[in-house]
C-alpha cells in the first residue's frame, strides 16, 4: 500500500493531518488549474478553498483511496463550472489588470499576455484545456466529466489550441 493511499484511509477516518498532507501533494496543481479556468485569482483561491472544504467533509465518500487526486480535481471542476456559470456575461480588463502589476520582467509580461489571450478563449474550451494539461486527464475522462463524447472533447481541445497559436503568432509578428 503506498503513503497516498495511507493517507486517504487516516482521513476517511478522521484524521484532519492526513487530508492536510494529501491536499499539500496539489495544491499548486489545483490553484493553476482554477486560475487558468476562471482567469481571476481571487475567484480561483475561493473555488480551490471550496473545494478543499466540500472534499475534507466528503471524503468518507471517496470509494477508491488511489484516485484522490482525480477526485478533488472532479470538485474542483464542479466549483469552476458553477462560477463561470454565475459570471458568464461579465468581461475582464486586461490592460486595466496589467497595468496594476509590477514590471519586473519580460517574463512576466509574456505571462501576462499569455493568460490573457487563454481568457479570451470560450469558458468550455478553457475547461477542456485546464482539465488536460493541469489536471492530467485524458479525453475520454474529460468527456466524461463534462458529458460529452471523448472525439467532441479532442476536436475543441484541438481548436482551441489553434486558436491560442494563431494569436501568439500574431503577437510574434507584431512584435510582442
Amino acid at each position: 500500500m503506498d503513503q497516498s493511499t495511507r493517507l486517504v484511509q487516516a482521513a476517511q477516518k478522521g484524521d484532519s493531518h492526513a487530508f492536510a498532507r494529501l491536499y499539500e501533494g496539489i495544491y499548486k496543481d489545483l490553484y493553476k488549474f482554477a486560475l487558468y479556468t476562471l482567469r481571476n485569482p481571487e475567484d480561483a483561491e475561493d473555488a480551490v478553498s471550496e473545494a478543499v472544504t466540500d472534499a475534507f467533509v466528503s471524503i468518507g465518500k471517496l470509494r477508491e483511496a488511489g484516485a484522490f487526486r482525480a477526485w478533488m480535481f472532479r470538485i474542483l471542476s464542479n466549483k469552476c463550472k458553477n462560477r463561470l456559470k454565475e459570471y458568464r456575461y461579465q468581461t475582464v480588463d486586461w490592460e486595466e489588470a496589467e497595468e496594476e502589476l509590477p514590471r519586473q520582467s519580460e517574463d512576466l509580461a509574456g505571462n501576462l499576455f499569455l493568460r490573457r489571450i487563454f481568457g479570451e478563449l470560450e469558458d468550455e474550451e478553457r475547461l477542456i484545456i485546464s482539465l488536460h494539461v493541469f489536471g492530467g486527464y485524458t479525453s475520454r475522462e474529460i468527456g466524461r466529466m463534462l458529458s460529452m463524447n471523448a472525439n467532441t472533447v479532442r476536436t475543441r481541445e484541438s481548436r482551441a489550441l489553434r486558436k491560442l497559436a494563431l494569436r501568439l503568432s500574431g503577437a510574434e509578428r507584431d512584435g510582442k
